[in-house]
């Protein structure tokens, strides 16, 4: 069985609302899976999981959250290699040039993910959901 993690950071449930869809769609398609806030995710843990989907809103001038999210994506990131990896999140202003950016972030780091990541503009309606399900299920 595989196990996944869904790993985020929700200011206004937004993105918390997203990662619960990416856990139904993970679990739906045969995984053990783990819903883990940001600050409590580490590179140490990120060796239990076959597949890891990270979650976060724009925050400020379209970035990562600065005092939670970002220093534990630094810190784990270079733990990723030969991990299945996704990326969503939630934005209520710009174009999504914060994703833009992350995902830059992990090529960079070699960081290969596992399928198109899932932004959706404030709380996710019906088709973002099934967007976020579809992606946990790629991980498994």
């Amino acid at each position: 069985m595989s196990k996944v993690a869904v790993v985020y950071w929700s200011g206004t449930g937004n993105t918390q609302a997203m990662a619960d869809a990416v856990e139904e769609g993970a679990k739906g398609a045969g995984a053990e899976v783990d819903s883990i806030q940001a600050a409590d995710f580490t590179a140490d843990k990120a060796a239990a999981y076959d597949g890891i989907a990270f979650g976060c809103p724009a925050m400020g001038d379209e970035v990562l959250e600065e005092s939670e999210f970002q220093p534990m994506w630094d810190g784990v990131k270079g733990a990723l290699a030969g991990k299945k990896v996704a990326l969503f999140g939630s934005y209520g202003w710009g174009d999504g040039e914060w994703m833009r950016s992350w995902e830059d972030d992990a090529n960079a780091s070699g960081v290969a993910l596992a399928c198109e990541s899932v932004i959706c503009n404030d709380y996710p309606d019906d088709d973002g959901k099934a967007q976020c399900s579809a992606l946990g299920a790629a991980l498994v």
